[in-house]
Formats: C-alpha cells, structure tokens, sequence
C-alpha cells in the first residue's frame, strides 16, 4: 500500500489536468432530430449561485415515453455542456433522460484531504463531501457556499424546468419538492463518481454507476471510512467501472470492493497500447465500451 501511495502522490495533479479531456468530445450531429438540448446556467435557477456558473446540459427524446432519468457529475475541471456525448446518447437510446450537472468541481478531494490536512483529520474527505454535496460546513477547507451544494443545483435545476418546460413533464422527478431518487441513475466520472457514491450511500437511488470514482483516504496507508459504511442503496444497484492501465487502478479496485459493488457489477477495462493518461477517462468517454454501458443501464422506460 506504501508504494501504491508513493506512486500516487507522484502523479495525481496530473489527474485534475488531464480529467477535463471526457469532456472534448462535442455533442455534434450524431443526436436524432427529436432529442431537445437545453443548457440553463445555474444563476437562471437559484440568484444566490455566483460560483461556476457554467450551464448544466439537460437532453431528452421527445418522441419516446417518459422514462427515467441519468444525472451525471464531471470530474475534476469538468464542463458539463461537453460531457461525454457517445454514452449520453446511450443513455437516451435506453430510453432515459440527461442531465449533466454543472458544479463546483475544483478543487478534488485529492487536492485537499492530504499530507497535513489528513493527518489532522481523519474525516477530511467525508466532511469535503459534505459540504460540496449538502453545503453543510463542517469543512474549513473549501469556500464552497451553502446554495453551490449539489443536492441544491440539482433540485432548483428541477423546479425551475417544472416552470420553464412544462411539455417536459419534469415534476414526474420531484417529490415533495424533493428529487424522486427511485427514478433517477447516479452516474459520474474520477472525482464526479466519488460524489455520485457517496450520495448512493444516503438516499435509494435507482442505480449508482461510478466511473474511476475518487479514491479518498483516511491516513496515508488506508482509504476513507466511508466507504465502509452501510449504504441505503442496495448492493444489487451499483456498478463501477476502470481501466487496469490507469495509474490508481488498484485503489479504485478497493474503493469499489469496499463499497460492497458486486463482483460481476464491476468491469475492470484493458486499454492496451496507448498512453496511460487515456486510460482514467477510457471508460467513459470510449463508445467501444457501450455494449457495458447497456448492460448497467438496462432500460430506463
């Protein structure tokens, strides 16, 4: 664990440069007619949001029945109007409906809850996810504010398409003012995967698929407690994915077991004959992957 560590901490800023590339493929024309693409910024949906006011993407058939939704989270440095079109459009295929959500992504849980700031609390990055995902301040070490939340974004983006595309049907993902989370596929890639578990582990999520999740730590030599904990989504409704050639392979290898994430739900790729940097995003981003991609989806009408 020492070595994996070592290597780690030699080549994990390299991970928050290049984490940005699932996001070059443009969404270009290999979208049917009948997909509507809408991009709203998060300031149009809460006046309070000032901070990475990128907009989210939201795309969906509108020839087909309604059917469930895939909330997907970019990594670090993501854009979420160029997220990975190949498996959105999978993901419509499918019979689901988009939402790429636009968040603070910088800084990672990997660029914080190291060396000192670890070592002075074991709980640096559980507390970091909190804050960036319920804007609960129990962490110093973020300026996140309480309204750039995720939980947030993504539950005024809902409402605020209630009110501004009605034929959209949107309050069928809605609860009390709430997300309907039994109707919704968590999905997210590298430090976006990570978020996407963690919130699996509060609420019953239709299905979490994590790809590369981030990979936090307790102290130098062990992965986060959270890990560990009981998980109100059940085992059978996790998926994860990552390449064996990128770098933190074996620590996302034991994130994901430690998540209780099946066996069989698991798909460690091979990218051979490449450079290793296209290996943290292969799985997201590569469309020779969508036969998997159907396969942990299934059918979302």
């Amino acid at each position: 664990m020492k070595n994996k560590m070592a290597l780690f901490s030699k080549i994990v800023f390299v991970f928050f440069c290049i984490s940005t590339n699932i996001q070059a493929q443009s969404l270009g024309n290999s979208f049917s007619n009948n997909v509507k693409r809408v991009t709203i910024k998060p300031s149009k949906t809460d006046d309070k949001i000032k901070a990475f006011d990128l907009p989210h993407l939201i795309l969906y058939d509108q020839s087909i029945k309604q059917g469930k939704l895939f909330l997907f989270l970019p990594g670090t440095n993501g854009v979420a109007e160029n997220g990975p079109s190949e498996l959105f459009k999978t993901a419509i295929e499918q019979g689901y409906r988009v939402i790429c959500l636009s968040y603070i992504n910088n800084p990672a849980v990997s660029n914080i809850c190291i060396q000192e700031n670890l070592q002075n609390d074991c709980e640096c990055a559980e507390k970091f996810r909190i804050k960036r995902i319920y804007g609960e301040n129990v962490s110093t070490l973020i300026t996140d504010e309480p309204q750039d939340a995720i939980i947030n974004r993504f539950t005024k983006l809902l409402l605020y398409l209630v009110q501004n595309d009605k034929a959209g049907n949107w309050d069928y993902y809605l609860e009390n003012g709430n997300p309907r989370w039994n109707k919704i596929v968590i999905s997210g890639q590298s430090q976006g995967g990570g978020m996407s578990a963690f919130i699996a582990k509060k609420v019953l999520v239709d299905k979490i698929i994590t790809f590369s999740g981030g990979w936090d730590y307790s102290a130098n030599n062990e992965i986060a407690k959270w890990y560990y904990k009981k998980s109100i989504t059940p085992p059978e409704r996790w998926y994860g994915v990552y390449n064996v050639e990128e770098p933190a392979s074996l620590i996302i290898a034991e994130t994901y077991k430690a998540l209780g994430i099946p066996k069989n739900h698991i798909y460690p790729l091979s990218l051979k004959n490449t450079n290793w940097k296209k290996a943290h995003v292969y799985g997201v981003k590569n469309v020779a992957n969508k036969k998997i991609w159907i396969k942990m989806l299934g059918k979302g009408n």
